[in-house]
């Protein structure tokens, strides 16, 4: 066999139900050489065993065994038996089109300055209708078929579908691979890249299956909760505004956890920008509140993050900064 140049990484735990469809679909791609790595870490179930029986008839499955060390200890492992040059990943509840690989490779072989692509991605679950907010976060990932849109939305959410990806070695190598920090690790990494200088993006086609179900660790472990992407996003954009007059857009919610988030961070907003008219006047954190109307040109110095999340909220912010000379990236952040 040919020296694979792709090599898959599947980390699995007590997923016997559903591994080998999982499996399957990674070893039926199309005109792609690939190794699949199969980590079963710590499994209870029948997880091990379907692993191995799958591996007795495609010698490209490789299958590690290990005591239980979690998502990145598992990712970690596999990286460390992989060949190719270029790293994909896969979860062991999904399903992936058979020309997934093949048009990713194509995508990056097109550019040479991506240093990796996801793919557009379709929710599905068995016992219900997936959840709508779900459905809409794919829609959007879905969306960002540039690096320029991946950059510039890299603060609103994930950017990539972490099981959809197919990313060069050679970048591994450069930013680093994933890290065991107290956030999701999946877009700790795509923001540690991007603010490296790496150049991500989305194909765009939808070729990834993506599960929904209450066992999935988005669900079920405290890294992936609401205040922990807030606490990762204060972390990387702390660094950005460090030092410049802050202003936030949103003294709702969203603004006002991400204002506790960047306090955390020792950054404090100078002001915030409101439309609800009570709110106007009042002091958040020391800081004044100030009606949108209030604002003109841009500063000369200083950063605004529009920290709104009502739906079609960020759309209109953005059209109303550009109205007033604005420029996203130098003059404000769309994080919300």
């Amino acid at each position: 066999m040919d020296a694979p140049l792709i090599s898959v990484l599947l980390p699995v735990r007590d997923g016997a139900q559903t591994v080998e469809r999982a499996v399957k679909s990674m070893l039926a791609q199309r005109d792609v050489r690939l190794e699949l790595i199969a980590v079963d870490d710590g499994s209870t179930d029948d997880t091990a065993a379907v692993l191995e029986r799958l591996a007795l008839g495609d010698s490209r499955l490789r299958c590690v065994h290990q005591p239980p060390s979690g998502i990145v200890g598992a990712l970690r492992r596999a990286l460390s038996h992989a060949t190719g040059d270029f790293v994909a990943r896969m979860d062991a509840d999904d399903e992936s089109s058979e020309d997934r690989l093949g048009l990713s490779l194509a995508a990056l072989d097109a550019d040479p300055s991506l240093d990796g692509v996801g793919t557009g991605v379709e929710v599905t679950r068995s016992d219900r209708p997936p959840s709508p907010n779900l459905v809409a976060y794919a829609q959007w990932l879905s969306s960002l078929t540039s690096p320029d849109l991946v950059f510039r939305d890299r603060y609103v959410e994930s950017p990539l579908c972490h099981p959809s990806v197919l990313l060069r070695r050679s970048a591994m190598e450069r930013f680093g691979a994933w890290e065991d920090v107290p956030f999701p690790e999946d877009w700790e990494l795509w923001l540690r890249w991007l603010e490296a200088g790496a150049r991500l993006s989305v194909v765009p086609h939808v070729l990834h299956r993506w599960a929904d179900h209450d066992r999935r660790l988005t669900r079920t472990d405290a890294r992936y909760e609401r205040a922990r992407h807030v606490a990762l996003k204060a972390r990387y954009l702390a660094k950005r505004v460090e030092g410049v007059p802050l202003t936030i857009w949103g003294a709702g919610e969203v603004g006002l956890s991400l204002a506790r988030a960047l306090l955390e961070e020792g950054v404090r907003p100078q002001t915030f920008v409101e439309l609800h008219p009570r709110k106007v006047g009042q002091r958040i954190h020391g800081a004044r509140v100030i009606h949108a109307d209030a604002l003109g040109p841009p500063p000369a110095v200083g950063h605004l993050l529009a920290a709104v999340g009502a739906k079609g909220a960020r759309a209109d912010i953005r059209a109303r900064l550009a109205s007033l000379g604005w420029v996203e990236g130098t003059h404000f952040t769309a994080v919300a």
